[in-house]
């Protein structure tokens, strides 16, 4: 009678209980066995006895320091972090905890690496900030490959002034000793560094086979002459990127010749140090035997000169088809550059001022055939006149960037309607870009 009371008892207990408190007890049960089902699951498998294959393309995916922890769990995952595949490719990231948020490459790493790895280096690259002792430290890793073949080097400082503030023979000695080990460089980006005619001589001298791609803005002890002799032996370049001051009408010639690869990417900056420099003209002649030996390369070109500097530029055809201005343009620029930019593919201007752009875009639209992407920032156009301009160039408008600013409304369109009539003639709908407001 007891055990009948009892189990009474425990039944009334158990039905007294509400649903809601009866559905959390079963999903709580529910959960505890799927989880147990998962431990007992992941516990079956042998961590260890992963594919070689597959703990390296796990490991590529991990930053250099869980990479490294990662090695210590068991002896074949140190064995995958030390294999070969597994270093041709490598950033080291250079920063002083002091003056940088960005995450540094650990010095011991980089000692190990230079141990053991140095060798495997194939594809090389050096972030640094802006610190002298950030470069310098690159410079002294650089001197350590030389049982190293690189097969591309790229010198990236974050903010100036970085490797130029290196003294020159250190850094010089330094990239050398890539220049000499290296017999199979390919591709080089050294912008904003103290690099010199000498240096490259010794690039040419071990790498003129097999150099491709070439980038060295911004490298104030390197002459027309130093460049000159880089295109007159490397008969590969396909990619070149230099300050204007650099560029000649010899440098075109020799990338024209019969024996050099049709280039494909040229990018040229145009940068004033000083308001009223002067810069020199390249013939029309020279760009014509460009497009001839080249005629589908691409001509980039950045200017950051004041309104009065733009004398030499845009009186004969060029054949620019990547156009920037960083700072403010005349309207009389404009309308040369759409009389003599027939390949234009791609134009942003930063600035203009306040005279209207109307006639100018209207030019660029009618000669410029090509052009599929255009960006303004603060200048002033007519509903009008853009909308004529959106009309004339039509669908091959695949990138449209014009602040909301820059449209002015008159007696045919306002801001409301404009892009309703924009959206129409590009076939797909459109909007002019807004300035946030933090």
């Amino acid at each position: 009678m007891k055990r009948i009371k009892g189990g009474e008892e425990e039944s009334k207990s158990s039905t007294s209980k509400s649903p809601t408190e009866a559905c959390k007890k079963v999903r709580k049960q529910t959960d505890e066995e799927s989880e147990a089902a998962e431990v007992g699951e992941f516990s079956g498998i042998d961590w260890a006895r992963l594919p070689q294959e597959l703990l390296l393309h796990l490991f590529q995916y991990l930053p250099l320091l869980d990479r490294a922890y990662a090695s210590q769990v068991c002896r074949r995952w140190n064995q995958a972090f030390h294999m070969p595949e597994l270093w041709r490719c490598f950033e080291f990231e250079l920063n002083q905890p002091a003056s940088s948020y960005l995450k540094a490459t650990h010095p011991d790493l980089i000692k190990q690496i230079i141990k053991r790895h140095s060798n495997h280096l194939q594809y090389v690259s050096f972030k640094v900030d802006s610190s002298t002792e950030s470069a310098e430290a690159a410079c002294d890793i650089l001197s350590q490959l030389v049982n190293c073949s690189l097969k591309t080097l790229g010198l990236i400082s974050t903010a100036r002034p970085s490797f130029m503030e290196v003294p020159k023979s250190h850094f010089i000695s330094a990239l050398t000793v890539v220049f000499v080990n290296s017999k199979s460089l390919s591709s080089l980006k050294i912008d904003d560094t103290p690099v010199d005619d000498p240096s490259l001589k010794v690039l040419v001298a071990n790498n003129s086979d097999t150099l491709k791609l070439l980038k060295m803005s911004s490298c104030p002890h390197v002459s027309p002459a130093g460049i000159l002799c880089v295109a007159d032996q490397c008969h590969s370049l396909r990619e070149l990127a230099l300050n204007y001051h650099l560029l000649s009408d010899d440098l075109l010639l020799a990338l024209s010749s019969e024996k050099h690869v049709h280039l494909e990417h040229l990018r040229i900056d145009v940068v004033s140090e000083n308001p009223g420099q002067h810069f020199h003209t390249i013939k029309k002649s020279s760009w014509d035997a460009m497009v001839r030996h080249s005629p589908k390369f691409n001509l980039v070109m950045y200017f950051f000169l004041y309104e009065d500097e733009f004398g030499p530029f845009f009186n004969e055809e060029i054949p620019v088809t990547h156009l920037y201005f960083g700072r403010s343009v005349s309207k009389e620029v404009l309308g040369r550059v759409g009389l003599h930019c027939p390949r234009l593919v791609e134009l942003v201007v930063c600035a203009n001022g306040l005279r209207p752009l109307d006639e100018e875009l209207i030019r660029i639209a009618k000669h410029c055939t090509q052009l599929s992407a255009i960006g303004l920032g603060e200048c002033e156009v007519s509903c009008s006149a853009f909308v004529e301009f959106v009309k004339m160039c039509g669908r091959r408008l695949s990138q449209l960037s014009i602040m909301e600013e820059v449209l002015i409304p008159d007696h045919k369109y306002s801001l409301d309607e404009i892009h309703w009539e924009v959206s129409k003639h590009l076939g797909r709908v459109w909007f002019p870009d807004t300035m946030p407001i933090w």
